[in-house]
C-alpha cells in the first residue's frame, strides 16, 4: 500500500516537473519569504477552519468521511506503515499534487481564474469517495483545491501550497496512525 501510493505521488511529481519544464510554467516566479509564509499560514489554517466548519454544518456527512478515514488508518496500521513512512507519503503527496494540479493543470487549463476552477474540479474527481453519505468530502476537496489554486495564482509560487498540503496531510496521517478506535478519524 505504501509503495503504491508513493509511486502515484512520485509519478505525479515527475510528470509535473517534466511538463512544467517543457511548457515553461513557473514553479516560483520571484522568491518572497514573507508573502509565501503568509500564504502558507492562510492556507493551512484555512483548511483547518474548513474542517471545523464542515464538522458543524454537515455533521452526518462529516462523520461518514471520518469513518472512511478511519478505515484508511486501520489499513495503514495493518500494513505496518510507520510514522516516518506516513510523513514521507505526506511530503510526496504535497509536492506531487501541488506540482501536478496547480503547477501543470492550472496553467494548462487556460490559467487565470478559469484554470483555478478547472484544476479544482479535476483535483476533486481524482479524490473519489466510495460512500455517498460522505458527500461533503468532495466539496471539501473542491474548496481546498480552489484555495491552493488561488494561492498559486496570487503568489506565483507553489511553495505555500506544498507546505500547507504537506502539513495538512502529515497531521491527518499521524492522527490516523495514532487512532485505535475507528469511530474517531481525521
Amino acid at each position: 500500500m505504501f509503495r503504491f501510493f508513493m509511486l502515484i505521488q512520485l509519478g505525479l511529481m515527475l510528470l509535473g516537473l517534466v511538463w512544467m519544464a517543457l511548457a515553461g510554467y513557473p514553479f516560483l516566479i520571484s522568491p518572497n519569504p514573507l508573502r509565501d509564509g503568509l500564504a502558507f499560514l492562510l492556507l493551512f489554517f484555512g483548511l483547518m477552519g474548513l474542517e471545523f466548519l464542515f464538522s458543524r454544518l454537515f455533521p452526518q456527512s462529516f462523520r461518514a468521511a471520518e469513518a472512511l478515514h478511519g478505515q484508511l488508518g486501520a489499513a495503514m496500521r495493518s500494513q505496518g506503515i510507520s510514522h516516518h513512512q506516513a510523513l514521507l507519503l505526506a511530503l510526496a503527496s504535497g509536492v506531487g499534487e501541488e506540482i501536478f494540479f496547480r503547477g501543470v493543470l492550472q496553467n494548462a487549463l487556460f490559467g487565470g481564474w478559469l484554470g483555478v476552477l478547472l484544476q479544482a474540479v479535476v483535483f476533486t474527481a481524482l479524490h473519489p469517495v466510495p460512500d455517498r453519505r460522505a458527500w461533503s468530502y468532495p466539496l471539501f476537496i473542491f474548496l481546498g483545491g480552489l484555495m491552493f489554486g488561488t494561492a498559486y495564482l496570487l503568489t506565483g509560487s507553489l511553495v505555500p501550497g506544498i507546505l500547507a498540503h504537506y502539513l495538512h496531510n502529515a497531521r491527518g496521517f499521524y492522527q490516523l496512525l495514532e487512532q485505535r478506535d475507528q469511530g474517531r478519524a481525521v
